[in-house]
């Protein structure tokens, strides 16, 4: 049996029609199949790899921290050197509120970990969300997940969910002395790249001080550079109390994180102790990756790129077929009339050797999230076969 058959039979799928492509090497924003067809990478693993893939520095540290030591002992027992360097970094480009790091193995992890830390400083039974978005796949995420079709399938979940409209005023009054948290995508990702509206995601701020509600918001796709600042929120002048990351944390390693202020992460401590644990967050090995790829993020200004590149991507996604661009940096939608019409572009692309993909709550929508390190020259290819395809779709 070949890699293919094998795949399809003892590893667990999570589709009828996985893409299956068997990939043997990566680097940069380029992908290589076993029979050495290569492709342009547009969606970076889910805005992981944003400094690209097998970046050299983080293979490097990856390398020198494997050497030293791998696993030691359950988070939080031993002073590691690369999750304490790597927590210091996070907190020091983050809002001085926001200055203790609890690592997890995801994002999903960090979403569970931070609805823990809410209910345990609130005492309170409520949790505010939004449909359509997305937070991870675990009982408690999905459970907070905007989309009946798949949270139906795993009933029962967590009671005192409230799912509500993004960017609805009416959210304002649900916020109450109940409401143990707000949890929400700063841009909602999933939903095919939409923003919060600035005065909206003020007065949610406003409103969760006044009640005592922790502010929670969802940087896993959109933290480290993604839409053209550091972090989502700095966009909008507001600072929540928790922040999530995940993806491109580990700068191509399995790393999450949820970040508090140190006072509210204390509630971990006792009452009971060992509030919450993790075998594996913070690996070693992972931490020193991501910390690698942030030095690398910020020494080679690659934030400072990106409206640059989002600017082009725009000048040259004009085509009939294309409805609409919506774009945050370089988190991208480009807007079909169909899943159908997404779709057949989206192969065709793919036999072209540019890999791309669709939004879980927006099917019609392509994604384009590339490693933040694309050369225009490869945005200019990359666009140019979208648009060879889509007059292929035209005749």
């Amino acid at each position: 049996m070949n890699q293919r058959q094998l795949f399809l039979r003892h590893v667990a799928q999570t589709s009828p029609a996985p893409l299956a492509l068997e990939i043997v090497k990566a680097k940069g924003t380029v992908m290589e199949d076993r029979n050495g067809k290569k492709y342009l990478d547009l969606i970076a693993g889910i805005s992981v790899c944003n400094v690209g893939h097998c970046n050299p520095r983080v293979l490097k540290a990856i390398r020198k921290q494997s050497e030293d030591y791998l696993h030691l002992l359950v988070y939080g027992e031993f002073v590691e050197a690369p999750q304490v360097q790597y927590a210091r970094m996070i907190a020091k480009h983050m809002p001085e509120s926001l200055n203790c790091v609890y690592f997890t193995n995801s994002g999903a992890e960090a979403t569970e970990g931070a609805m823990k830390l809410a209910k345990r400083v609130t005492n309170r039974p409520e949790i505010i969300a939004f449909n359509q978005s997305y937070h991870g796949s675990t009982q408690g995420a999905l459970s907070i997940i905007g989309d009946e079709y798949w949270r139906n399938a795993y009933r029962p979940l967590l009671p005192g969910i409230l799912h509500l409209e993004y960017n609805d005023p009416a959210v304002i009054d649900r916020i109450t002395e109940r409401t143990a948290c707000v949890i929400m995508e700063t841009i909602q990702a999933e939903r095919g790249v939409h923003a919060p509206l600035r005065e909206w995601i003020t007065a949610i701020r406003k409103r969760c001080t006044e009640t005592g509600t922790l502010l929670i918001m969802d940087e896993i796709q959109t933290g480290f550079g993604r839409t053209g600042k550091l972090w989502g929120f700095e966009h909008f002048g507001v600072v929540p109390d928790v922040v999530l990351l995940g993806k491109a944390l580990g700068g191509g390693m399995p790393l999450g994180a949820f970040v508090a202020g140190k006072q509210l992460m204390d509630a971990f401590t006792e009452n009971p102790v060992l509030g919450h644990i993790t075998t594996f967050g913070g690996h070693p090995v992972c931490c020193a990756a991501g910390l690698a790829a942030m030095e690398y993020l910020l020494d080679e200004e690659l934030v400072a790129s990106v409206n640059e590149k989002e600017v082009l991507f725009r000048q040259l996604l004009v085509h009939p077929r294309i409805q609409a661009v919506r774009s945050r940096g370089l988190l991208m939608a480009v807007v079909f009339d169909s899943f159908e019409t997404n779709k057949k572009v989206i192969d065709r692309c793919i036999e072209k050797g540019v890999l791309t993909d669709w939004f879980l709550f927006a099917a019609n929508c392509l994604r384009i999230a590339p490693p933040l390190t694309i050369s225009k020259k490869e945005i200019r290819k990359a666009c140019s076969i979208l648009l060879e395809v889509l007059q292929e779709e035209v005749k």
